[in-house]
């Protein structure tokens, strides 16, 4: 006795070894003997065993599913039932198996309702079905198509609007990425590269650089980069003439490309004993209130963006030139005044103001290094425009520096300026460390120490910027920043171009005016500020990273570079001597930290902004 029997959603045949009622011992054709419950069995049949299934599987080859259905009725049947209706006969085992078959491979026509046992789906169910299979038929060939587009490095129409879409935030469930997928699969490229190769930017020469940008937009600025609408309710400057006028004249130093001037400095002296530094920072917060539209795209952004060539402001150029303090006006600001000795420089006084400044000058780095550098400084004499001024605010900063047992600028640290210009880039360094950074650096760490100490001793909320154990991070708890050595330090000196300064300012202001503050202690949205201005602040810093050096391979490519000198981070870590860029080089050189090495530039892939790198002199050839 064999037995056809359904295991695994399929059909199988046996021979019975033995059969204990509910269950039978069956030896397959190959010879391996397994054990089957009763109810799977469909038919039991004498004839060969080894024909059986290839006979069946032939008969029902030739069997027109629709007609079965069209004749079987609605009731429930089983298959020998519909075998004999089919046939005209009584069915052969192989004819009925022939049925099974047929009815088993045609669920969107029978519904199983038992063993061997099926049921005609209704008209409305099995069109539904019938279009459903149509239309992933159609689907098919639609991807097949765009599949061979692609490959054959044409893009196709209908993608090319999608492109973005497609790149950075694709759904899967759509025809268009499916087909992207499959023919990344077969090609093994990536979907950038084949985009690429197929036309989809019309300027080759900037894709690569357009597809980081357009990456990092759609992740954080989803809406785009730029403003509209949202810039009605700031406050006419005419609203704040009530402000007091300071009887200082200020200047900024910033560099050449600065818009957002955020902070500028005055000197007062009230007599041969003493003198009045005071900081001023822009008030952008006298301008929007915090329930504008204005703020909430700040609360959007929570920072401007830097990156070669271009930047991505927090606020819109409006609102920016409203606060900005630029040269020539009385510009709205929260001003920090401390007096110092004169001949100690010793702090004896501060206090905070919410006034009007008048801006004398908008001094620019490039100009003011020509004249004010470590020879004015050694001398006390500096030649060029408001040299004496300089000279007194650089013994302040020295002072200040002192006081808190640190020198921001003692290290020999590079700052490297990128400039883009049809498509070329010249990269630039600066020492840093100068008198210029001195001054600049040892006022700001001074004010935000100061006003943090200020809002923290009088119970107003703020955020602060804390460095505990080398970790670097955001928090509402006023705890120190070791690595400037200040027992506080609340950024609040660039209210233009990070959200938390101008939350901070507006605690600020609120406690300068006796008013109760936006934020009270302890909470929560201060918190969710902080964590969210954490997160995004390095998203961006990593952004600016990536695209540095972006420009760096490109650099080596514009210059023909093919070797550069660097030195040894760790493993297969090394840092270039010229440029800010680390590479990995291809493997581990087993080099201690600092040891010189010659690195050769392979390959490069401006894709994922990497390329191969490896060590080609040894150190003592450097």
């Amino acid at each position: 006795m064999n037995v056809f029997f359904e295991e695994d959603g399929g059909f199988k045949v046996g021979h019975v070894m033995s059969d204990i009622g509910t269950s039978l011992q069956i030896e397959s054709i190959s010879g391996k003997r397994s054990k089957i419950k009763a109810n799977a069995v469909v038919l039991r049949f004498e004839s060969a065993l080894e024909q059986f299934l290839p006979s069946a599987e032939a008969l029902a080859a030739d069997i027109d599913p629709d007609f079965l259905w069209q004749v079987c009725g609605k009731d429930e049947f089983g298959c020998e039932e519909l075998a004999l209706e089919y046939f005209g006969h009584k069915p052969s085992s192989p004819e009925a198996a022939a049925a099974a078959l047929k009815l088993h491979g045609a669920p969107m026509y029978f519904y199983k309702r038992g063993k061997g046992r099926y049921q005609a789906a209704p008209e409305e169910n099995l069109k539904a079905a019938l279009a459903s299979i149509e239309r992933k038929q159609r689907e098919a060939t639609l991807m097949a198509g765009w599949v061979a587009q692609l490959k054959s490095g044409v893009m196709p129409e209908e993608m090319r609007s999608h492109r973005d879409t497609l790149l950075y935030n694709p759904d899967r469930n759509t025809l268009l990425v499916k087909a992207c997928e499959l023919a990344v699969a077969e090609t093994h490229t990536s979907l950038p590269l084949l985009f690429f190769q197929a036309g989809a930017w019309l300027n080759k020469e900037t894709a690569q650089h357009d597809y980081h940008v357009g990456k990092f937009l759609a992740d954080y600025f989803p809406r785009g980069r730029e403003y509209k609408g949202i810039v009605d309710g700031l406050t006419d400057a005419t609203a704040l003439e009530k402000l007091p006028v300071a009887d200082v004249r200020a200047v900024s130093i910033d560099d050449a490309t600065t818009t957002e001037i955020d902070d500028a400095f005055s000197i007062n002296y009230l007599d041969a004993d003493r003198v009045e530094i005071g900081i001023h920072i822009a008030a952008p917060a006298l301008y929007f209130s915090s329930d504008s539209a204005l703020e909430k795209l700040a609360n959007d952004r929570l920072s401007t963006v830097y990156f070669p060539g271009e930047k991505i402001t927090m606020l819109p150029g409006e609102a920016v030139v409203q606060a900005t303090l630029a040269e020539g006006r009385l510009c709205p600001a929260v001003s920090y005044y401390a007096t110092f000795s004169t001949q100690t420089f010793a702090l004896e006084h501060t206090r905070s103001a919410i006034e009007r400044v008048h801006i004398e000058k908008n001094l620019r780095i490039n100009e003011l290094e020509k004249y004010f550098d470590d020879t004015a400084v050694t001398s006390g004499i500096s030649v060029g425009a408001f040299g004496e001024e300089l000279i007194l605010l650089h013994k302040v900063a020295r002072a200040l520096g002192a006081r808190r047992g640190k020198n921001e600028n003692e290290q020999d640290r590079v700052d490297y300026n990128f400039e883009i210009s049809d498509g070329r880039v010249a990269i630039s360094t600066r020492k840093r460390g100068n008198p210029i950074d001195t001054v600049v650096s040892e006022l700001m760490i001074f004010v935000n120490s100061e006003w943090g100490k200020l809002l923290a001793t009088n119970g107003v909320a703020a955020i602060y910027r804390v460095q505990q154990n080398m970790k670097t991070r955001m928090t509402t708890d006023a705890l120190p920043h070791e690595g400037l050595g200040v027992a506080q330090y609340a950024w609040s000196s660039s209210p233009l171009r990070r959200y938390v300064d101008l939350i901070n300012q507006r605690q600020l202001i609120a406690h300068i005016r006796n008013e109760s503050p936006p934020y009270p202690r302890r909470s929560p949205v201060l918190n969710e500020i902080a964590r969210r201005f954490d997160v995004t602040y390095d998203a961006y810093n990593e952004f600016q990273r990536n695209l540095e050096r972006y420009w760096c391979l490109r650099y080596f490519e514009q210059e023909g570079i093919s070797q550069f000198d660097g030195t040894m981070i760790r493993d297969e870590l090394v840092r270039a001597n010229d440029l800010p860029l680390v590479v990995k080089l291809a493997k581990n050189p087993e080099l201690p930290p600092k040891t010189p090495v010659r690195v050769q530039v392979g390959p490069l892939n401006y894709w994922d902004v990497a390329g191969e790198f490896s060590l080609v002199a040894s150190p003592e050839s450097i």
